[in-house]
């Protein structure tokens, strides 16, 4: 994460917005090798005090945390290549703006057949942003095929003691270098470079 102060002023309420819109990152736990990632779908508790996700039992992050284990999960997004042309100003060299959150904590187990009810939670949250589309459950798989799937996967929480964020969106620019940049945004590369140039036209409220 960018170590200026002045990207990571967003207001915590703005910071898990995004973590609830996005609904997917990389979990994260250090081993004695290379840290472990994995890419996955997981649910914000209401309070923000925990996360709970699944991952398939061969995942090599299933065994380093059968005890419990710390963790980072981060969320990324919108992100995008800023040109030093677009500022306007002579003075100004190239760098990349983006959004990102993570959630830090512990990662802990739950009891094995916590997944059937994690998966209907999942499955229920994710479809219902689809409507009008009828909602899909797991009450229509096959039984046989249902129980066989869900002895492949176990379940997980991420108990989230620290939420850390960077919103970098040229606020160490003036205002009128920011939005000529912003206004240029998308002619450039990156994703969803829409969204990050309305960002930085008028970014999140400082939290500070």
């Amino acid at each position: 994460m960018h170590p200026n102060p002045i990207f990571r002023r967003t207001e915590k309420a703005q910071s898990l917005a995004l973590v609830r819109d996005r609904a997917f990152g990389t979990l994260a736990i250090s081993t004695e090798a290379a840290p472990l990632l994995s890419h996955v779908p997981f649910l914000l508790a209401e309070d923000a005090a925990h996360a709970d996700l699944h991952l398939v039992r061969s995942n090599p992050i299933c065994r380093a945390a059968r005890a419990g284990i710390a963790a980072r999960l981060a969320v990324t997004g919108p992100d995008g290549y800023v040109s030093p042309d677009w500022y306007g100003d002579p003075g100004q060299v190239p760098t990349w703006n983006y959004v990102a959150v993570h959630l830090i904590g512990r990662l802990e187990p739950l009891p094995p057949e916590e997944i059937d009810p994690l998966l209907a939670a999942q499955s229920a949250a994710f479809e219902a942003r689809l409507a009008p589309k009828h909602p899909w459950s797991m009450d229509k798989m096959d039984p046989d095929v249902r129980a066989k799937l869900q002895r492949m996967i176990l379940p997980f929480r991420l108990h989230i003691d620290e939420i850390d964020s960077t919103w970098k969106l040229s606020q160490n620019k003036t205002e009128e270098m920011r939005s000529a940049a912003a206004a240029r945004l998308e002619t450039g590369f990156g994703q969803e470079l829409g969204t990050l140039a309305t960002l930085m036209k008028d970014p999140p409220r400082d939290g500070a």
